[in-house]
């Protein structure tokens, strides 16, 4: 049999050698990841007889239009398509199968199978809760590889989670490193569109900033719903340096049970400021949350310790509120503006980027930027996405994203940033006379 196949991408050709437990290829639009989804489907097909691959996307009209028809096409004469339980069979008894999950719920028809290979195309359409139930379901008692093969864009309901496993590699218990490889890919390594359809590169390059940033460059700090679509790690994130002596500091926190994240600020005199110490952690009942921060805040002089009003509400177990907790270990907490839309519109003016001249040349700076320790925040402040039910806000969902960007919320809320003053330059003394220099004693005027 004489397969006649496309030349492949370089980028096509690693993903088709990867031999890691779960790999992700793409990153930005046109550069070939469905085509190689697909080939590497058939491939495998025909080299491991009794093989069984299932092929996901989120709708079912994309299924068909990006894997269906072509991959009938692509095997016409060599596998059998029922179209009942949408099957491809091969003669040595693999199969490819096709199934979409549009709901949440649509995930369950999946969990508890056994699946070879599991390929999802467009994963960033996939939320976390489904990746996890199909995860499992990548196994079997036999000698075939058991693989997970992703594709995906920035952007999308599961654009924190990729990120997480892929960009970030920010693991967790049950996560092994090794298993994951993530393989880049854009519209430029992929030769073949590039001859055939240059519209589409030059569309691509004529986007709106983020969007170009996103779908061209496959950066995964910028996509579409982007809620703070102004922040880049280049602009506001920075290396540590030692808090000069004379600046103000704060402590802004957002305080749960699930999660205490709490920021250490500090404003320099010209209304510059640096988030300079992290707390992100879960678990802590009021009265640890409390002495945690005091640990971390020994020896500075805190000007405040910021926190939203729900944390002066009385609880019915002790009668204490949060406060009056904090307070009993010498941490007395300043009520903050909790309205959400405004202390939002707040965090933007001190995030937007602003454009300056040293002695170096052009820069871009921000009036609030986090030092590299600052991880959580991060990883979470760009992650945001816009609500879609109200205007102007930010979702609550994921949860998880939302402990850090409110602890930094609450400090900015109800705060002008100060307007960028460049600093003054120094006078220069003038050159003295030949006649008033004496040695002895220095200059002389």
């Amino acid at each position: 049999m004489i397969l006649n196949l496309p030349e492949p991408s370089e980028r096509q050709k690693e993903f088709f050698r990867c031999k890691k437990k779960v790999v992700n290829f793409g990153g930005a639009r046109g550069g070939g990841k469905s085509w190689a989804l697909r080939v590497k489907a058939f491939l495998l097909a025909l080299h491991y007889p009794g093989i069984t691959i299932i092929i996901l996307r989120r709708s079912l009209q994309e299924l068909r239009e990006n894997h269906m028809i072509p991959l009938r096409e692509l095997s016409k004469g060599i596998a059998t398509w029922r179209e009942i339980d949408k099957t491809l069979t091969f003669p040595n008894g693999s199969r490819i199968l096709f199934g979409y999950c549009s709901a949440e719920s649509d995930v369950l028809q999946f969990q508890g199978q056994q699946y070879d290979i599991i390929m999802i195309d467009e994963a960033t359409q996939f939320t976390e809760s489904q990746w996890t139930k199909l995860y499992p379901s990548c196994r079997g008692a036999n000698d075939f590889p058991h693989r997970i093969y992703l594709s995906c864009n920035p952007g999308g309901v599961g654009h924190a989670w990729i990120k997480r496993l892929f960009i970030d590699r920010d693991y967790r218990e049950n996560e092994n490193p090794e298993d994951y490889a993530f393989i880049k890919s854009t519209v430029y390594d992929n030769k073949a569109l590039l001859e055939k359809d240059k519209d589409y590169v030059h569309m691509l390059e004529s986007l709106p900033g983020n969007l170009r940033r996103a779908w061209l460059n496959g950066d995964w700090d910028a996509y579409e719903g982007q809620y703070f679509s102004e922040f880049r790690r280049d602009v506001h994130v920075v290396d540590p340096f030692p808090i000069p002596g004379d600046w103000t500091r704060y402590v802004t926190m957002d305080y749960g049970l699930d999660m205490c994240a709490a920021y250490w600020i500090a404003v320099s005199p010209d209304g510059m400021a640096y988030a300079y110490r992290e707390l992100y952690q879960s678990g802590m009942i009021a009265s640890e949350a409390a002495e945690k921060i005091k640990e971390l805040s020994e020896g500075e002089r805190i000007y405040e310790y910021i926190a939203p009003p729900d944390l002066w509400n009385r609880r019915n177990d002790t009668g204490r509120s949060v406060a009056e907790i904090f307070g009993l270990h010498d941490i007395y907490l300043t009520k903050c503006n909790n309205d959400r839309i405004n202390g939002w519109m707040d965090l933007h003016e001190w995030l937007k980027p602003i454009e300056i001249r040293t002695d170096d040349g052009e820069k871009t700076i921000a009036h609030i930027r986090f030092f590299v320790n600052c991880k959580n925040v991060i990883r979470c402040l760009p992650l945001l996405q816009f609500d879609q039910h109200r205007v102007n806000d930010a979702a609550n969902e994921p949860h998880e994203l939302t402990h850090a960007p409110d602890a930094i919320r609450y400090f900015c809320a109800g705060r002008p940033c100060a307007e960028y003053k460049p600093p003054a330059k120094k006078e220069k003394w003038p050159e003295p006379l030949r006649e008033d220099y004496r040695p002895e004693e220095g200059y002389c005027w």
